[in-house]
């Protein structure tokens, strides 16, 4: 029988956190027993309320402002949960935004702000917070599944800054190795947020089980993840994409 409370006593600390998938990240490690700061950079309101919410339910979290970015903002965040928790044993980098447009009509300052927060984000929030992980401890990135299939015109961009984040954990997980630290990413396919208003039409002809994805299924995998028995797992993109990508 597995232990709901495995990450009883951890820390977690979990980039873009406030929404969505990465409020459903939050629960969910809460749930098992962690102690959970998160970040938010739009959405205080969304923020304060997940903190009430887990607390009702007896979890501790933290929200922080940090606009994902700013590797100042980062590296802040990082320095305020070591600072209230006094340790770090899970970081889940889930902050990330979307623009769609073809290549002729994507805007210089579009991609720029893309990569600062999708690509230079996600190596800020690794090489700030690996000297403070626990031996042990566990990264992982939420990628995207356009870092395996494309699907539809207007997500280059996008696609790339995914691809570069999912070639970033193969080097990661060689550096962190010697510390018993893994590091995965995760690839969701369609998911139900905010983020894909507008799609669902677009993209659902191209998922074999027709529907989009609940946010509690790519938390569940991210519960899997920093488990004990998932120890042997490093340097892998896993996608989670009801068949998108087959």
């Amino acid at each position: 029988m597995q232990n709901d409370k495995e990450q009883a006593g951890k820390v977690a600390l979990v980039l873009g956190g406030s929404r969505g998938i990465g409020a459903a990240i939050v629960s969910r490690l809460a749930a098992d027993g962690a102690k959970v700061a998160f970040t938010y950079s739009s959405s205080p309101d969304r923020a304060e309320a997940l903190v009430a919410k887990l607390a009702q339910d007896q979890h501790e979290a933290i929200a922080l402002h940090a606009d994902s970015g700013d590797a100042a903002e980062v590296k802040a965040a990082v320095d305020q949960t070591l600072q209230r928790f006094g340790r770090l044993d899970i970081l889940v980098v889930n902050a990330g935004i979307m623009q769609l447009a073809t290549i002729d009509q994507f805007a210089l300052e579009d991609f720029d702000r893309m990569v600062a927060v999708n690509i230079r984000g996600v190596f800020a929030a690794l090489h700030y917070a690996a000297p403070h992980l626990s031996e042990g401890g566990r990264i992982i990135t939420i990628g995207s599944n356009v870092a395996v299939r494309v699907g539809f015109p207007g997500t280059s961009i996008y696609a790339m800054s995914k691809a570069a984040v999912a070639g970033l954990v193969k080097g990661v997980a060689m550096d962190l190795a010697p510390r018993g630290i893994t590091v995965n990413n995760i690839q969701p396919g369609p998911t139900t947020t905010d983020m894909t208003k507008g799609i669902a039409e677009l993209v659902l002809p191209l998922v074999p089980l027709g529907r989009m994805a609940e946010t509690r299924e790519i938390a569940g995998l991210v519960g899997y993840l920093v488990r004990e028995e998932a120890g042997f797992v490093t340097g892998a993109s896993l996608t989670i994409d009801g068949g998108y990508s087959v």
